[in-house]
């Protein structure tokens, strides 16, 4: 068991499966250059900002259903359908010439990001919830976004390494197969038990399985009826305002963070140019080192933050106030370093800018567990799939924002302006402090 402050948890077996799946899945080789490989395929800013917004809108459209789906038919084959959905995006992605192919590769991706997101993290709540630890939400899921970022940090170094070797950005899709198809093994290791509560009752009505209670089980339900079960489920969760508030609260800042985490790539890519230690690299190289360096640094230090939210959150009576605080002050660091880089300071700019990926981390872990304690337990995964869907949303509208200022005003400004906005929003969703 796990007695560290406030934790209270077994790291048994599938506490090291939830962390591998985020290690592997966080090796994702092209976060570090996507804005970089559309810059150097001649997209402009406006366009970039397009293509992540449609993304988003797609992700949009597709993540109600999707958590419908995993509570009602199966979380496991829900998971499975996402990471083959990433597969096949990635080859699209290593194939693409032009910006027709890149908007079918993104929308193959957007497939995969709805059908996992939401979904995941309601298997692990539950797994807390079937061993007796649900109270240990924010200090297990910071654990295991942790491995993320550590899967974060090992894979910027080897995605820089990989554009060096190659001199082409396009590689790092190819590469970033391997570990997909790790992480698509690994779910089918995954227990039948964390299919969640309402596909176990189904399928125990379906094959005849007796009742705790020694009688049998109920008939089976049609799907259509567990359907309308997890919908009902589901819209009770949100009748509240205070729900939606504390959802739209989470959801700003990350989705903030989705659409302008990239934009530190041309930053970077900036002060690579200005580094005269360099000098005697070709351009695309001394690029590479820098962002894989730099990214290195700031997912170690975001893995710490994940790993650390619990005990951060535990210095506060109500988990509203740190996430009010965090949320204007990383909202402010975005305003800072985009002024910082519009005035030509570009190591400052790029300072400011990892207080933005920190505070994601920091924050995350404790908004999850903040929202998921006010849902209905019946539909979770539909749920968060909303919470996801609420991110999502406010990433389209952010990432078509500043693709458009970012053209019209240069990325620094623009990321100032965009930051601004959003400043204005988030002061409009602060939650009541109480306890």
């Amino acid at each position: 068991m796990a007695k560290h402050g406030g934790e209270r948890f077994e790291r048994d077996l599938q506490y090291y499966k939830f962390c591998a799946y985020g290690f592997l899945k966080d090796l994702r080789f092209f976060d570090p250059f996507m804005i970089l490989m559309f810059l150097d395929k001649g997209l402009s800013y406006a366009q970039i900002g397009s293509l992540y917004a449609l993304r988003e809108i797609l992700i949009n459209v597709m993540e109600i259903p999707s958590g419908v789906m995993a509570d009602a038919l199966g979380r496991r084959r829900t998971m499975i359908m996402s990471f083959t959905a990433y597969i096949a995006s990635f080859v699209v992605f290593y194939l693409a010439r032009g910006y027709a192919i890149l908007v079918l590769a993104m929308a193959v991706f957007a497939f995969g990001d709805a059908f996992r997101t939401g979904t995941h993290k309601a298997m692990i709540f539950d797994y807390l919830k079937l061993k007796g630890w649900a109270d240990q939400k924010t200090h297990y899921y910071g654990h295991t976004r942790s491995w993320s970022q550590r899967g974060a940090a090992l894979s910027s170094l080897i995605a820089a390494a990989l554009v060096i070797w190659r001199g082409e950005y396009r590689v790092v899709f190819l590469f970033t197969l391997i570990p997909y198809v790790l992480d698509l093994l690994l779910m089918l290791s995954y227990p039948a038990a964390l299919d969640g509560p309402r596909r176990a009752a189904f399928l125990a009505s379906v094959n005849g399985v007796p009742g705790t209670d020694g009688a049998d089980a109920p008939p089976a339900p049609s799907v259509i009826a567990e359907f309308r079960h997890v919908v009902g489920a589901f819209a009770s969760s949100f009748k509240d305002l205070f729900v939606l508030r504390a959802v739209s609260n989470q959801a700003l800042y990350t989705g903030y963070y989705k659409a302008a985490k990239d934009y530190l790539q041309p930053l970077l890519a900036g002060l690579a140019l200005s580094l005269p230690a360099l000098l005697s690299w070709r351009e695309r190289e001394r690029t590479a080192l820098v962002v894989g360096v730099v990214y290195f640094g700031i997912y170690s230090l975001t893995s710490y933050a994940s790993r650390r939210s619990g005990r951060f959150s535990e210095r506060f009576d109500s988990l509203a106030r740190p996430l009010n605080l965090t949320l204007i002050g990383g909202l402010g660091l975005g305003l800072a370093s985009g002024l910082s880089y519009a005035l030509g300071f570009s190591a400052p700019a790029a300072l400011l800018y990892v207080g933005v990926y920190v505070i994601e981390n920091l924050r995350k872990p404790m908004g999850i567990a903040y929202v998921t304690d006010l849902m209905n337990q019946d539909a979770l995964a539909t749920a968060l799939s909303a919470e996801s869907q609420a991110e999502t949303l406010f990433a389209a509208l952010v990432a078509l924002g500043l693709g458009f200022a970012a053209d019209a005003l240069g990325p620094g400004l623009g990321l100032a302006v965009t930051s601004g906005a959003c400043l204005a929003i988030a002061l409009l969703l602060r939650l009541p402090e109480r306890n």
